[in-house]
């Protein structure tokens, strides 16, 4: 079970506004937003204290947990094996049977950490937890569901104040006591503002850990089948795409930091390796393709090192190229331009590679930090 302790993250925050607070003047601090990772999710009482650990956003649950749920559910993001729902259901049946408990994001429980007051959350996040971003309301389907005494959350738009920050927490962060706190959003919708798309056909590949895929349209795509859904952002645009478990970690996995960037240097961009690898980390893929018992394939492994990493490069380009095709195919619009996010943004060799095999216009992002994105939310600049 991928899991963390909530109230770890808690500490890094303190600990890191702690040490802003002390380098620099943040007396014109006004506003905050959060952003976080999308379908992690966790359970707290009604006083925000955790009753459960908190399942990360890779967390893919088993087949016979989402086989208790689906039935119930139509062909939207939260019938999956990595939704923020079925990982709430679990947590329910293993430690919240019965009590009453807030169902909560990432970015939420930290939002009300700031605030004091918890049950608020925004399209984004509330997104894969079955809020309906069409109708903007708790679907009825849901309530088929037993989820106990299971307390969804109050869903706003992204960047809408809810809250000042407590005094407690304005004295414990250095944080001027009139901040005003802003519901936020998931990181790679952060990440997506940051870069500077705005406009229908403007796209993000967000290459983290995972690889994530966001095109701007008019209106939403969705397929189930293909782990394709669409984020609201405003009354006129959407945010569709998927996030792939290929990515950044399948890299750690196989290289160090050192090796990468040694290695890249020794890859000959302009010609294929020959390999057609499809690379992810452990067994399972989100997308483009839903399925939890996708096997990854890194086979041969050649002997020259540089060789295999970039196949590995090729490989997630190839899954790059795959996830905007099927948009375009889907009715999404055409790609005219993609920004690039995330700690791969800044490898020569991998951007090249992609250049070659996603073939579309790349174009470097203005801001590659996602919580630049949620500055910009909190600032009212969506």
């Amino acid at each position: 079970m991928l899991c963390q302790q909530p109230d770890d993250w808690w500490q890094a925050v303190i600990d890191c506004l702690q040490q802003i607070t002390a380098q620099r003047n943040c007396s014109g601090l006004q506003a905050m937003a959060i952003d976080g990772t999308s379908g992690t999710t966790l359970l707290t009482d009604t006083n925000n204290c955790p009753v459960s650990p908190a399942l990360m956003y890779n967390d893919i649950r088993s087949k016979d947990t989402l086989d208790q749920v689906s039935s119930a559910m139509p062909p939207v993001i939260a019938n999956s094996h990595s939704s923020a729902l079925i990982k709430a259901f679990f947590l329910y049946n293993k430690y919240a049977k019965s009590n009453s408990y807030l169902i909560q994001q990432q970015a939420d429980w930290i939002l009300a950490k700031f605030s004091g007051k918890p049950g608020f959350s925004d399209w984004n996040n509330a997104l894969k937890l079955g809020f309906d971003v069409e109708q903007l309301k708790w679907p009825d389907w849901l309530k088929t569901i037993d989820m106990g005494k299971g307390i969804f959350p109050h869903v706003l738009p992204p960047g809408k104040k809810v809250a000042t920050i407590s005094r407690l927490i304005a004295s414990q962060t250095g944080l001027p006591p009139t901040t005003r706190l802003h519901t936020g959003t998931t990181d790679s919708i952060a990440a997506f503002l940051a870069s500077g798309a705005r406009k229908p056909g403007e796209a993000v590949t967000s290459l983290g850990s995972t690889l994530v895929l966001k095109l701007c349209t008019r209106r939403p795509v969705i397929s189930n089948a293909h782990g394709i859904y669409s984020h609201r952002i405003d009354k006129q645009r959407w945010l569709a795409g998927g996030a792939s478990n290929s990515g950044g970690s399948v890299l750690k996995k196989e290289f160090t930091t050192s090796e990468i960037n040694t290695l890249s240097e020794q890859i000959n961009t302009g010609s294929n390796s020959g390999l057609d690898y499809y690379p992810l980390p452990a067994k399972g893929e989100r997308f483009p393709l839903a399925d939890p018992e996708k096997i990854p394939l890194m086979q041969p492994v050649p002997i020259d090192r540089a060789v295999y990493l970039q196949a590995i490069f090729e490989g997630i380009a190839q899954i790059e190229k795959l996830g905007y095709d099927l948009l375009e195919e889907l009715g999404a619009g055409k790609v005219v331009s993609i920004r690039t996010s995330g700690g791969g943004a800044v490898n020569p060799a991998w951007s090249k590679i992609r250049q070659r095999i996603v073939d579309r216009p790349l174009l470097q992002a203005e801001q590659t930090e996602a919580a630049y994105g949620s500055a910009l939310l909190a600032a009212g600049r969506l």
